[in-house]
């Protein structure tokens, strides 16, 4: 085999598993939640910690995965602008004196957060679109589902 080929198999390799490794992201929300479509910039503020109560009175939580897994890192480039560091650090912020119930709550797998989703009134969560169930519902992101071109929280 001549170093020409082994370059031309090294990017073959490499681009195969980028595009193997692309995931969307899903926003998931507690079925008893009213909310079908959001626009980008309130689940920005969603995702901060910014939002409080929806407009029904129930408490706003988000729930997501540690900052350091690949569905993670779609989000904090796609909604949070900012690194890993900074995204821990926004969610200490966000859930300081929030004696009710946290702003944003971190999950250990998307099994876990399926399940928090389902069982928090009030609450929205970022999910793999292949870890979706049907105890939750999934919401339209400026108009868009996940897998629809356009969609905000695709892998890629």
């Amino acid at each position: 085999m001549h170093v020409r080929d082994v370059g031309w198999l090294a990017t073959l390799v490499l681009s195969l598993s980028s595009v193997l490794t692309a995931r969307d992201l899903a926003l998931i929300a507690n079925k008893d939640l009213d909310l079908k479509n959001i626009q980008t910039a309130e689940l920005v503020k969603v995702c901060k910690g910014q939002a409080n109560h929806w407009p029904d009175g129930q408490l706003v939580t988000l729930v997501a995965r540690d900052a350091t897994t690949p569905d993670m890192k779609i989000a904090l480039q796609k909604i949070y602008s900012m690194s890993a560091e900074e995204f821990n650090a926004l969610v200490a912020s966000a859930n300081h004196g929030r004696n009710d119930r946290p702003a944003i709550v971190i999950v250990d797998s998307d099994e876990v957060l399926v399940k928090k989703v389902a069982n928090t009134p009030g609450a929205l969560g970022l999910v793999d679109v292949y870890s979706i169930t049907g105890t939750i519902n999934v919401v339209k992101i400026g108009g868009k589902l996940p897998l629809e071109p356009g969609y905000p929280l695709h892998g890629n």
